[in-house]
Protein backbone atom coordinates (compact mmCIF):
# COMPACT_ATOMS: atom_id res chain seq x y z
CA UNK A 1 0.00 0.00 0.00
CA UNK A 2 1.67 3.35 -1.03
CA UNK A 3 1.63 5.98 1.50
CA UNK A 4 -1.45 8.63 1.41
CA UNK A 5 -1.51 12.42 2.28
CA UNK A 6 -3.18 12.37 5.39
CA UNK A 7 -4.11 16.30 5.00
CA UNK A 8 -8.08 17.16 5.31
CA UNK A 9 -9.08 18.78 2.19
CA UNK A 10 -12.95 19.44 3.98
CA UNK A 11 -14.97 21.71 1.09
CA UNK A 12 -15.68 25.14 2.33
CA UNK A 13 -18.97 25.53 3.54
CA UNK A 14 -21.37 28.02 4.66
CA UNK A 15 -20.99 29.52 7.96
CA UNK A 16 -24.11 27.81 9.40
CA UNK A 17 -23.16 24.43 7.80
CA UNK A 18 -20.09 24.88 9.84
CA UNK A 19 -22.27 25.71 13.10
CA UNK A 20 -24.26 22.64 12.29
CA UNK A 21 -21.77 20.51 12.14
CA UNK A 22 -19.56 21.73 15.31
CA UNK A 23 -23.25 20.98 16.76
CA UNK A 24 -23.70 16.96 15.03
CA UNK A 25 -19.86 16.40 17.23
CA UNK A 26 -21.17 17.31 20.50
CA UNK A 27 -24.39 14.77 20.03
CA UNK A 28 -22.07 11.58 20.39
CA UNK A 29 -18.74 10.39 22.58
CA UNK A 30 -17.65 7.70 20.75
CA UNK A 31 -14.33 5.23 22.21
CA UNK A 32 -12.14 2.43 21.32
CA UNK A 33 -14.12 -0.87 23.20
CA UNK A 34 -11.91 -3.43 21.82
CA UNK A 35 -9.02 -4.19 19.75
CA UNK A 36 -8.20 -8.01 18.22
CA UNK A 37 -4.61 -9.03 16.63
CA UNK A 38 -3.14 -11.91 15.08
CA UNK A 39 -1.24 -13.69 17.84
CA UNK A 40 1.84 -12.55 16.30
CA UNK A 41 1.35 -9.05 16.56
CA UNK A 42 2.19 -6.21 14.06
CA UNK A 43 2.49 -7.38 10.07
CA UNK A 44 2.68 -4.10 8.75
CA UNK A 45 -0.24 -4.30 7.06
CA UNK A 46 0.49 -7.13 4.68
CA UNK A 47 -1.76 -7.46 1.77
CA UNK A 48 -2.58 -11.05 2.72
CA UNK A 49 -4.47 -9.87 6.27
CA UNK A 50 -6.81 -7.27 4.86
CA UNK A 51 -10.42 -7.58 5.75
CA UNK A 52 -12.63 -7.04 3.41
CA UNK A 53 -16.10 -6.87 4.99
CA UNK A 54 -17.62 -7.59 8.11
CA UNK A 55 -21.57 -8.51 8.83
CA UNK A 56 -23.72 -8.82 11.20
CA UNK A 57 -26.09 -11.83 11.59
CA UNK A 58 -29.86 -10.53 11.85
CA UNK A 59 -30.24 -10.84 15.61
CA UNK A 60 -26.89 -8.71 15.72
CA UNK A 61 -25.23 -10.91 18.12
CA UNK A 62 -23.12 -12.41 15.59
CA UNK A 63 -20.23 -10.71 13.74
CA UNK A 64 -18.63 -12.67 10.68
CA UNK A 65 -15.82 -11.11 8.83
CA UNK A 66 -14.13 -12.39 4.96
CA UNK A 67 -11.02 -10.83 3.27
CA UNK A 68 -7.96 -11.83 1.29
CA UNK A 69 -6.64 -14.66 4.02
CA UNK A 70 -9.16 -17.19 2.31
CA UNK A 71 -11.11 -17.58 5.45
CA UNK A 72 -14.65 -16.36 7.06
CA UNK A 73 -14.01 -15.74 11.06
CA UNK A 74 -17.00 -16.18 13.47
CA UNK A 75 -17.35 -14.32 16.63
CA UNK A 76 -20.17 -13.75 19.31
CA UNK A 77 -20.71 -10.26 19.72
CA UNK A 78 -20.61 -10.92 23.57
CA UNK A 79 -16.88 -12.23 23.18
CA UNK A 80 -15.82 -8.77 21.80
CA UNK A 81 -17.23 -6.39 24.96
CA UNK A 82 -14.69 -5.17 27.24
CA UNK A 83 -15.12 -7.59 30.83
CA UNK A 84 -14.13 -4.69 32.79
CA UNK A 85 -16.35 -1.23 31.32
CA UNK A 86 -13.43 0.93 33.02
CA UNK A 87 -10.37 -0.29 30.98
CA UNK A 88 -9.40 1.63 28.39
CA UNK A 89 -9.52 -0.91 25.43
CA UNK A 90 -10.10 -4.74 25.52
CA UNK A 91 -6.90 -6.55 23.66
CA UNK A 92 -7.55 -10.02 22.34
CA UNK A 93 -6.35 -11.82 19.37
CA UNK A 94 -8.25 -13.40 17.09
CA UNK A 95 -7.58 -17.49 18.24
CA UNK A 96 -9.00 -16.72 21.34
CA UNK A 97 -11.71 -14.32 20.50
CA UNK A 98 -12.98 -16.36 17.46
CA UNK A 99 -15.64 -18.85 17.77
CA UNK A 100 -14.90 -20.81 14.79
CA UNK A 101 -12.86 -20.28 11.37
CA UNK A 102 -14.44 -21.71 8.09
CA UNK A 103 -11.60 -22.31 5.18
CA UNK A 104 -12.39 -21.18 1.83
CA UNK A 105 -11.04 -21.88 -1.65
CA UNK A 106 -10.33 -18.52 -2.85
CA UNK A 107 -10.28 -14.76 -1.39
CA UNK A 108 -13.20 -12.94 -0.31
CA UNK A 109 -14.59 -9.71 -1.42
CA UNK A 110 -18.37 -9.95 0.27
CA UNK A 111 -20.41 -11.76 2.65
CA UNK A 112 -24.07 -11.70 3.40
CA UNK A 113 -26.00 -13.60 5.55
CA UNK A 114 -29.38 -15.33 4.55
CA UNK A 115 -33.14 -14.25 5.05
CA UNK A 116 -35.10 -16.36 6.76
CA UNK A 117 -32.17 -18.88 7.75
CA UNK A 118 -32.41 -18.09 11.56
CA UNK A 119 -28.88 -17.03 11.01
CA UNK A 120 -27.77 -20.48 10.12
CA UNK A 121 -26.94 -19.75 6.12
CA UNK A 122 -23.96 -16.95 5.62
CA UNK A 123 -23.24 -16.46 1.84
CA UNK A 124 -19.71 -15.11 0.16
CA UNK A 125 -19.00 -13.75 -3.04
CA UNK A 126 -14.88 -14.11 -3.93
CA UNK A 127 -12.35 -13.23 -6.25
CA UNK A 128 -12.63 -16.70 -8.64
CA UNK A 129 -16.57 -15.44 -9.82
CA UNK A 130 -18.07 -17.55 -7.09
CA UNK A 131 -21.10 -17.56 -5.03
CA UNK A 132 -20.74 -19.63 -2.22
CA UNK A 133 -23.84 -20.16 0.79
CA UNK A 134 -22.13 -22.08 3.82
CA UNK A 135 -24.37 -23.82 6.95
CA UNK A 136 -23.32 -22.50 9.67
CA UNK A 137 -24.46 -25.63 11.62
CA UNK A 138 -22.48 -27.91 9.82
CA UNK A 139 -20.04 -25.41 8.67
CA UNK A 140 -20.06 -26.80 4.81
CA UNK A 141 -20.81 -25.36 1.97
CA UNK A 142 -24.55 -26.19 0.69
CA UNK A 143 -25.31 -23.84 -2.41
CA UNK A 144 -22.36 -22.97 -5.12
CA UNK A 145 -22.82 -20.40 -8.13
CA UNK A 146 -20.30 -20.10 -10.66
CA UNK A 147 -22.10 -17.55 -13.60
CA UNK A 148 -19.33 -14.61 -14.09
CA UNK A 149 -17.53 -16.47 -16.03
CA UNK A 150 -14.40 -17.07 -13.65
CA UNK A 151 -14.87 -12.93 -13.18
CA UNK A 152 -14.31 -11.68 -9.71
CA UNK A 153 -17.50 -11.08 -7.41
CA UNK A 154 -17.35 -8.04 -5.63
CA UNK A 155 -21.11 -8.02 -3.92
CA UNK A 156 -23.57 -10.22 -3.04
CA UNK A 157 -27.01 -9.37 -1.11
CA UNK A 158 -30.30 -10.84 -0.67
CA UNK A 159 -33.71 -9.38 -1.21
CA UNK A 160 -36.18 -8.54 1.50
CA UNK A 161 -39.28 -10.40 -0.28
CA UNK A 162 -40.73 -13.52 -0.03
CA UNK A 163 -39.32 -15.58 -1.73
CA UNK A 164 -35.98 -14.34 -1.27
CA UNK A 165 -33.99 -13.96 -4.29
CA UNK A 166 -30.44 -13.19 -4.43
CA UNK A 167 -28.12 -10.30 -6.29
CA UNK A 168 -24.11 -10.77 -7.42
CA UNK A 169 -22.24 -8.05 -9.44
CA UNK A 170 -19.46 -8.66 -10.89
CA UNK A 171 -16.50 -8.04 -12.84
CA UNK A 172 -17.80 -8.94 -15.90
CA UNK A 173 -20.25 -6.30 -16.17
CA UNK A 174 -23.35 -7.56 -15.22
CA UNK A 175 -26.07 -7.90 -12.29
CA UNK A 176 -27.70 -11.35 -11.86
CA UNK A 177 -30.50 -11.75 -10.00
CA UNK A 178 -30.63 -15.44 -9.21
CA UNK A 179 -33.09 -17.89 -7.22
CA UNK A 180 -30.81 -19.80 -4.47
CA UNK A 181 -33.82 -22.35 -4.07
CA UNK A 182 -32.47 -23.60 -7.39
CA UNK A 183 -29.32 -25.87 -7.51
CA UNK A 184 -26.80 -23.82 -9.44
CA UNK A 185 -28.97 -20.45 -8.47
CA UNK A 186 -31.33 -20.44 -11.54
CA UNK A 187 -31.04 -17.05 -13.00
CA UNK A 188 -33.75 -14.81 -12.85
CA UNK A 189 -32.49 -11.74 -14.40
CA UNK A 190 -29.26 -10.37 -15.68
CA UNK A 191 -28.90 -6.92 -16.90
CA UNK A 192 -25.38 -4.96 -18.24
CA UNK A 193 -25.73 -1.41 -16.22
CA UNK A 194 -22.91 0.23 -18.44
CA UNK A 195 -22.35 -0.16 -22.29
CA UNK A 196 -18.93 -0.64 -21.81
CA UNK A 197 -19.28 -3.54 -19.21
CA UNK A 198 -17.42 -1.95 -16.51
CA UNK A 199 -17.41 -3.98 -13.36
CA UNK A 200 -20.11 -4.51 -11.14
CA UNK A 201 -18.99 -3.12 -7.61
CA UNK A 202 -22.18 -3.02 -5.51
CA UNK A 203 -25.27 -4.25 -4.72
CA UNK A 204 -28.26 -3.72 -2.18
CA UNK A 205 -31.64 -4.56 -2.33
CA UNK A 206 -34.16 -2.35 -0.76
CA UNK A 207 -34.29 -3.12 3.35
CA UNK A 208 -37.30 -1.14 3.69
CA UNK A 209 -38.94 -3.41 1.49
CA UNK A 210 -39.16 -1.68 -2.04
CA UNK A 211 -38.77 -3.00 -5.17
CA UNK A 212 -35.32 -1.17 -5.57
CA UNK A 213 -32.12 -2.54 -6.37
CA UNK A 214 -29.21 -0.15 -6.35
CA UNK A 215 -25.86 -0.99 -7.95
CA UNK A 216 -22.83 0.84 -7.93
CA UNK A 217 -20.53 0.63 -10.93
CA UNK A 218 -16.58 1.46 -12.16
CA UNK A 219 -18.40 3.79 -14.80
CA UNK A 220 -18.60 6.30 -12.30
CA UNK A 221 -22.59 6.28 -11.64
CA UNK A 222 -25.05 4.22 -9.51
CA UNK A 223 -28.77 3.06 -10.43
CA UNK A 224 -31.43 1.74 -8.80
CA UNK A 225 -33.40 -0.84 -11.12
CA UNK A 226 -36.91 -1.92 -10.20
CA UNK A 227 -36.39 -5.60 -9.31
CA UNK A 228 -40.11 -6.52 -10.83
CA UNK A 229 -38.99 -5.50 -14.53
CA UNK A 230 -35.15 -5.94 -14.71
CA UNK A 231 -34.67 -4.10 -18.29
CA UNK A 232 -33.13 -0.22 -17.78
CA UNK A 233 -32.48 1.72 -14.87
CA UNK A 234 -35.38 3.51 -13.07
CA UNK A 235 -32.57 6.01 -11.42
CA UNK A 236 -28.94 6.79 -12.43
CA UNK A 237 -26.70 8.44 -9.61
CA UNK A 238 -24.36 10.56 -11.92
CA UNK A 239 -21.74 12.68 -9.75
CA UNK A 240 -19.22 10.56 -8.50
CA UNK A 241 -15.54 11.80 -10.29
CA UNK A 242 -14.24 8.07 -10.49
CA UNK A 243 -15.60 4.10 -9.45
CA UNK A 244 -18.38 3.65 -7.16
CA UNK A 245 -17.34 1.11 -4.36
CA UNK A 246 -20.43 0.63 -2.35
CA UNK A 247 -24.35 1.70 -2.14
CA UNK A 248 -26.09 1.91 0.94
CA UNK A 249 -29.54 2.25 1.75
CA UNK A 250 -30.27 4.96 4.80
CA UNK A 251 -34.02 5.49 4.94
CA UNK A 252 -36.67 4.12 2.63
CA UNK A 253 -36.72 7.63 0.27
CA UNK A 254 -32.45 7.89 0.10
CA UNK A 255 -29.00 5.79 -0.64
CA UNK A 256 -25.43 6.67 0.65
CA UNK A 257 -22.53 5.95 -2.26
CA UNK A 258 -18.74 5.65 -1.57
CA UNK A 259 -16.27 6.32 -4.59
CA UNK A 260 -13.23 5.95 -5.25
CA UNK A 261 -12.82 9.97 -5.82
CA UNK A 262 -12.52 10.50 -1.93
CA UNK A 263 -16.27 11.36 -1.33
CA UNK A 264 -19.58 10.20 -0.31
CA UNK A 265 -23.08 11.31 -1.63
CA UNK A 266 -26.28 11.05 -0.44
CA UNK A 267 -29.04 10.34 -3.15
CA UNK A 268 -32.80 11.25 -3.15
CA UNK A 269 -34.13 7.63 -4.74
CA UNK A 270 -37.75 9.67 -5.65
CA UNK A 271 -35.88 11.65 -8.15
CA UNK A 272 -31.75 10.61 -8.31
CA UNK A 273 -31.46 14.12 -7.11
CA UNK A 274 -27.98 14.40 -5.09
CA UNK A 275 -28.85 16.08 -1.79
CA UNK A 276 -25.02 15.84 -0.25
CA UNK A 277 -21.44 14.84 -0.23
CA UNK A 278 -19.43 13.82 2.51
CA UNK A 279 -15.48 14.84 2.55
CA UNK A 280 -12.75 14.53 4.98
CA UNK A 281 -11.76 10.49 4.45
CA UNK A 282 -9.06 9.68 2.16
CA UNK A 283 -9.93 7.24 -0.87
CA UNK A 284 -8.54 7.30 -4.04
CA UNK A 285 -7.70 3.59 -5.15
CA UNK A 286 -9.47 0.70 -2.57
CA UNK A 287 -12.33 -0.58 -1.03
CA UNK A 288 -12.51 0.96 2.07
CA UNK A 289 -15.98 -0.21 3.49
CA UNK A 290 -19.21 2.01 3.90
CA UNK A 291 -22.07 1.33 6.61
CA UNK A 292 -25.16 3.29 7.76
CA UNK A 293 -26.37 2.74 10.90
CA UNK A 294 -29.90 3.52 10.25
CA UNK A 295 -31.67 3.98 13.64
CA UNK A 296 -29.71 7.36 14.38
CA UNK A 297 -28.77 8.67 10.73
CA UNK A 298 -25.18 7.83 11.24
CA UNK A 299 -22.79 6.81 7.95
CA UNK A 300 -19.22 5.11 9.08
CA UNK A 301 -16.38 4.78 6.62
CA UNK A 302 -12.69 3.79 6.26
CA UNK A 303 -9.88 5.26 4.71
CA UNK A 304 -6.52 5.60 3.22
CA UNK A 305 -5.04 7.69 5.86
CA UNK A 306 -5.49 4.35 8.49
CA UNK A 307 -8.48 6.09 10.02
CA UNK A 308 -12.23 5.04 10.40
CA UNK A 309 -14.72 8.27 10.30
CA UNK A 310 -18.23 8.97 11.45
CA UNK A 311 -20.63 11.46 9.37
CA UNK A 312 -23.90 12.04 10.01
CA UNK A 313 -26.19 12.44 7.47
CA UNK A 314 -27.37 15.85 7.94
CA UNK A 315 -23.66 17.78 7.52
CA UNK A 316 -21.00 17.21 5.30
CA UNK A 317 -17.66 17.01 6.89
CA UNK A 318 -17.00 14.11 9.77
CA UNK A 319 -18.49 14.21 13.16
CA UNK A 320 -15.69 11.62 14.51
CA UNK A 321 -12.17 9.78 13.33
CA UNK A 322 -9.98 7.46 15.21
CA UNK A 323 -6.39 6.17 13.80
CA UNK A 324 -5.86 2.45 13.73
CA UNK A 325 -2.86 3.23 15.61
CA UNK A 326 -1.44 2.68 19.63
CA UNK A 327 -4.07 2.32 22.15
CA UNK A 328 -4.65 5.79 24.25
CA UNK A 329 -3.52 7.94 21.45
CA UNK A 330 -6.45 9.96 20.97
CA UNK A 331 -9.77 9.94 18.61
CA UNK A 332 -7.87 12.43 16.14
CA UNK A 333 -4.60 10.07 16.52
CA UNK A 334 -2.96 7.15 16.16
CA UNK A 335 -2.06 6.92 12.44
CA UNK A 336 0.38 5.41 10.80
CA UNK A 337 -0.45 5.54 7.22
CA UNK A 338 2.96 2.79 6.61
CA UNK A 339 0.82 0.14 8.27
CA UNK A 340 -2.10 0.48 5.76
CA UNK A 341 -5.55 1.72 5.57
CA UNK A 342 -9.15 1.08 6.92
CA UNK A 343 -10.62 -1.49 4.76
CA UNK A 344 -14.26 -2.17 5.92
CA UNK A 345 -16.71 -1.16 8.63
CA UNK A 346 -20.13 -2.22 9.88
CA UNK A 347 -22.38 -0.39 12.46
CA UNK A 348 -24.64 -3.02 14.81
CA UNK A 349 -28.12 -2.32 13.53
CA UNK A 350 -29.68 -1.94 16.81
CA UNK A 351 -30.66 0.72 19.60
CA UNK A 352 -30.87 4.39 19.10
CA UNK A 353 -29.19 6.31 21.98
CA UNK A 354 -26.17 3.90 21.94
CA UNK A 355 -24.45 2.95 19.11
CA UNK A 356 -21.36 -0.33 17.98
CA UNK A 357 -19.02 0.70 14.87
CA UNK A 358 -16.48 -2.50 13.51
CA UNK A 359 -13.89 -1.35 11.31
CA UNK A 360 -11.38 -3.86 10.38
CA UNK A 361 -7.67 -2.81 8.61
CA UNK A 362 -5.51 -4.40 5.84
CA UNK A 363 -3.43 -5.39 8.74
CA UNK A 364 -5.92 -8.08 9.28
CA UNK A 365 -7.12 -6.17 13.09
CA UNK A 366 -10.61 -5.59 13.86
CA UNK A 367 -11.52 -2.64 16.24
CA UNK A 368 -15.06 -2.09 18.24
CA UNK A 369 -15.98 1.36 18.85
CA UNK A 370 -18.86 2.44 21.43
CA UNK A 371 -20.94 5.78 20.57
CA UNK A 372 -23.66 7.04 23.07
CA UNK A 373 -25.33 10.15 22.88
CA UNK A 374 -24.75 13.05 24.85
CA UNK A 375 -27.42 14.31 27.44
CA UNK A 376 -29.03 17.13 26.08
CA UNK A 377 -27.82 20.67 28.04
CA UNK A 378 -30.36 23.08 28.32
CA UNK A 379 -29.22 26.68 28.43
CA UNK A 380 -30.98 28.47 31.64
Amino acid sequence: MKNVSSQFNFPTQEANEKERSSSGTCEWDFNLSTIVSSSGGSTGGAVSNTIGVIEFDPSNTVVATGGIARKIRVYSFNSLLPSDRFCQANLLDHVTACAYTLCTPAKLSSLRWRPGSDGRVLCSGDYDGVVTEYDLETRLPIFERDEHGGRRVWSVDYSHSDPVLGASGSDDGTLQIWDPRCDGGECVASVQPSEARNPVCCVEFDPFGGALVAVGCADRRAYGYDMRKMVEPVLVFDGHRKTVTYVRFIDGCSVVTAGTDGCLKLWDTGDSREIRTYKGHTNNRSFVGLSVWRNGALIGCGSEDNRVYVYDKRWGEPIWLHGFGAVGEGSSGGCDEELGFVSSVCWRQVGEEQCTLIAGGSDGDLQVFSGRRKPLMLDY
